[in-house]
């Protein structure tokens, strides 16, 4: 059965529910039973939409986070990430020491080792899970 097929499958076991099922379906869906003032509709709608989350993923957290700037009245940032071309020496203090890690065709070169990714040597020298790019100031928010 296609993605499509299964929404449409749930969509038509939705819509033959009464109030009493689609309570028992929000339950199974939702971990806790509905509000009492929720209308059949809504139920129904929001259902279908967790279904489809659960099929094709939910709304990226970047563009949540744009969502609730525009609803703040902040101009939405949109994240920029600048690539590192072969050759190029990226630069980090941290804690009062200098760390030169090296882009190279294969990944990256940092203490004679060599890297999959920025954010592995963000790990090493911090000690804590980073955003690579971030820590190396690749990315930034255009305006």
């Amino acid at each position: 059965m296609t993605d499509s097929a299964k929404i449409s499958a749930r969509m038509s076991e939705l819509g033959e529910l009464d109030r009493s099922g689609l309570r028992v379906a929000w339950t199974k869906t939702f971990k806790k039973s509905s509000p009492h003032f929720l209308s059949m509709m809504f139920m129904r709608k929001a259902l279908i939409r967790e279904a489809q989350c659960r099929i094709y993923g939910g709304v990226p957290s970047s563009l949540k986070r744009a969502l609730k700037s525009a609803a703040a009245g902040k101009s939405p940032g949109v994240p920029t990430t600048t690539s590192a071309r072969p050759g190029t020496q990226l630069i980090r203090e941290w804690n009062g020491r200098r760390y030169q890690v090296e882009v190279s065709d294969d990944g990256y070169r940092f203490n004679g080792e060599c890297f999959t990714s920025l954010s592995a040597i963000a790990l090493q020298i911090t000690g804590t899970t980073w955003s690579g790019p971030r820590f190396f100031g690749l990315t930034g928010v255009s305006r």
